[in-house]
């Protein structure tokens, strides 16, 4: 009964607050919380370069997150943010699987739609 309590208390985090997540474990090297919040491609993506993109420590801690454009369609959303850890903003792909949003690969030449 308290498991049932637990999983009905926990609330689903919004498209905005996922990308964050994604992007702060990406540079921590969460790699448990990177992989929950991405699918399976993405995550393997992320794998694949955190060593070199992280290698360089941010100058710090703090990813300073902000939202600079946001959309949703149906079960997909896009992510437009700043971070301390690049110059350049970033942009995210979420998908909604199983109530949750995770961060999905974009194709080779897929553009947000903002």
């Amino acid at each position: 009964m308290l498991l049932a309590l637990v999983a009905c208390s926990q609330t689903q985090l919004s498209h905005t607050d996922t990308a964050k997540v994604v992007v702060e474990s990406f540079y921590s090297k969460d790699d448990a919380k990177l992989k929950k919040h991405t699918t399976t491609d993405s995550y393997a993506s992320f794998m694949s370069i955190q060593n070199i993109v992280t290698s360089i420590e941010p100058e710090t801690k703090i990813s300073k997150f902000k939202v600079l454009n946001e959309t949703i369609d149906g079960d997909i959303a896009w992510v437009k943010f700043t971070t301390t850890y690049q110059k350049k903003p970033e942009t995210f792909k979420l998908t909604k699987s199983d109530g949750a949003w995770k961060v999905m690969r974009k194709e080779v030449r897929e553009k947000a739609p903002f």
